[in-house]
């Protein structure tokens, strides 16, 4: 069998992880871990994170992180967890890259504070007992998984009463447009998994296994778990033509479990 036939027949969440283990060691952008000076400026209460590319998270979406178990769903990286623990949040985070996690074990070393890290699909039941954490931060990541209503479903369930999910979404504008964002060449849903033309343009450009979702099935499916949506804003890619044209291809949600 060649490498090709061998990655065919994988489960698509492993050429995931295997791709983003590999974007990490190529200095990907979202998995380069933060610096000390950052995490000292968050412990003083300077501070930003990131759902969507480019777009800081409103401070008043968190509350008070002192004292409260968060979960980084697909957050591994380095980058919102040591931020969070800085604020003094008891922190635990699931993903299903070795790399990003390795960078997470990395930098609570450097820094002295403790977090649970786990390895886990999170298209799988969620390994937490019900109402577990106060907050769940969940970055841009969904756009690798077919389905993402279970995704919601189990967050609401190891989410505490009143807990605060905050999700980064990826609109359908990304899939439409070809590479240089000057033409509308896909139809919809895009789907690797159902359309092998589609698989083929993922893996010519190294993009791992990706998937479209509706708002619809975003915002609805957040709805249809139990939670109830408080906040949104919008973003952009932070280049390209569709940045440039000022078109928002992402999302960024609040939602609590009442």
């Amino acid at each position: 069998m060649t490498p090709a036939e061998s990655r065919h027949n994988m489960n698509y969440q492993d050429i995931n992880a295997q791709t983003i283990d590999r974007w990490v060691e190529e200095g990907w952008e979202w998995g380069i871990p933060v610096s000390h000076e950052v995490y000292l400026a968050a412990k003083s209460g300077q501070w930003d994170v990131v759902l969507t590319p480019t777009k800081p998270v409103p401070h008043e979406w968190f509350g008070d992180l002192a004292g409260k178990k968060v979960l980084g769903l697909a957050s591994g990286g380095g980058q919102q967890m040591p931020v969070f623990a800085a604020l003094g949040a008891d922190c635990t985070v699931l993903d299903y890259s070795e790399k990003q996690l390795a960078s997470e074990q990395m930098v609570a070393a450097r820094e002295g504070y403790s977090i649970d890290i786990i390895r886990a699909d999170m298209t799988k039941p969620l390994p937490f007992p019900d109402e577990t954490f106060d907050l769940i931060f969940h970055p841009v990541s969904n756009c690798y998984v077919r389905e993402v209503a279970p995704i919601f479903a189990e967050a609401f369930r190891v989410l505490k009463k009143g807990g605060v999910l905050l999700c980064g979404l990826g609109n359908e504008v990304n899939y439409l447009v070809n590479d240089d964002e000057t033409a509308i060449v896909n139809t919809m849903p895009f789907d690797p998994i159902a359309n092998e033309d589609q698989r083929r343009q993922l893996e010519a450009d190294d993009c791992g296994m990706q998937f479209s979702h509706t708002v619809a099935e975003q915002i609805g499916g957040q709805l249809m778990a139990g939670f109830r949506l408080t906040d949104i804003y919008g973003d952009t890619n932070g280049e390209g033509r569709l940045h440039e044209l000022g078109i928002e291809s992402y999302l960024a949600t609040r939602a609590v479990k009442p």
